[in-house]
């Protein structure tokens, strides 16, 4: 992926070696906790004093670099694609901690992941994330480490469209199976947000070299429902799927890759479920 040398976003926070309080949500969960911190986003918080530096890796240094270039890029996008839906796109937080954090969704550890959290309009991602990614996961690349940053700024777009909203007012109004399809159409929303992103930064900055694609493709492949539970259980629960299989996850993030319409998000809702 083509990214040295570009804007950096002002809205990353670093909040590595602060560390958290209370208890973690998603502590010892594993691969099913990253899962659910990815849907629902489990934010941490505000609570640490700024003048605290943290020492990291010089890797780390790097894709604190990396991660800040992929969410300018970000704001360049949905700046614009809001401005023609008549709309103004407010910028989210990214926020870089390290083992656990505190936001206004609660308290995690970095063993769910990265995740988005509608109540701060923050994502948070720990950034040894990336080398599990490429380890655990076998997907490995910076254009995977981008889409990961793509599919979580995607959830803020559909915050402020009202969407999430929409989906997690049905939480107990609804029986649990029903919800869990209702939060596979939510993630796989964020999946196709992705690739629309991808698809216009790529038409205005030619950011994609050869393989990039099939490396954001090796992402959503890796972390479907199905694959995941697989891995952890040994067989799967499709009823228990919140993000969608690896095949989905792949198709709608090439459908918003090769379209880049964002009009086309509301399929996911439209569509039977089985249609998907």
């Amino acid at each position: 992926m083509q990214w040295m040398g570009r804007r950096e976003s002002a809205n990353v926070e670093d909040r590595r070696g602060f560390g958290g309080r209370g208890m973690a949500i998603g502590g010892g969960a594993g691969v099913l906790g990253l899962i659910l911190a990815l849907i629902f986003g489990v934010n941490p918080g505000t609570f640490f004093d700024s003048g605290v530096s943290y020492n990291g890796s010089e890797g780390q240094d790097e894709l604190k670099l990396f991660v800040s270039v992929v969410l300018a890029d970000t704001e360049d996008v949905w700046h614009a694609q809001f401005q023609k839906m008549g709309r103004s796109y407010r910028e989210p937080r990214l926020v870089l901690f390290s083992d656990q954090v505190e936001s206004a969704c609660g308290f995690a550890n970095a063993a769910v992941g990265p995740f988005y959290c509608p109540e701060d309009a923050s994502v948070y991602i720990d950034l040894q994330f990336y080398q599990d990614l490429k380890s655990r996961f076998g997907a490995p690349g910076d254009f995977a480490q981008a889409y990961v940053i793509a599919h979580e700024v995607g959830h803020h777009v559909q915050n402020l469209l009202g969407l999430t909203r929409r989906v997690h007012s049905q939480r107990g109004r609804v029986p649990q199976a029903e919800f869990n399809r209702l939060s596979v159409r939510l993630e796989l929303q964020a999946d196709f947000l992705a690739g629309v992103w991808a698809h216009h930064a790529q038409k205005a900055k030619n950011v994609l070299e050869p393989g990039d694609l099939e490396e954001a493709l090796g992402a959503a492949n890796a972390i479907g429902d199905d694959r995941l539970q697989r891995r952890s259980r040994g067989y799967v629960v499709p009823e228990t799927f919140t993000h969608g299989t690896s095949e989905q996850r792949i198709r709608w993030f090439r459908l918003g890759f090769e379209t880049g319409d964002v009009n086309r998000m509301e399929e996911l809702f439209n569509r039977p479920y089985s249609e998907l």
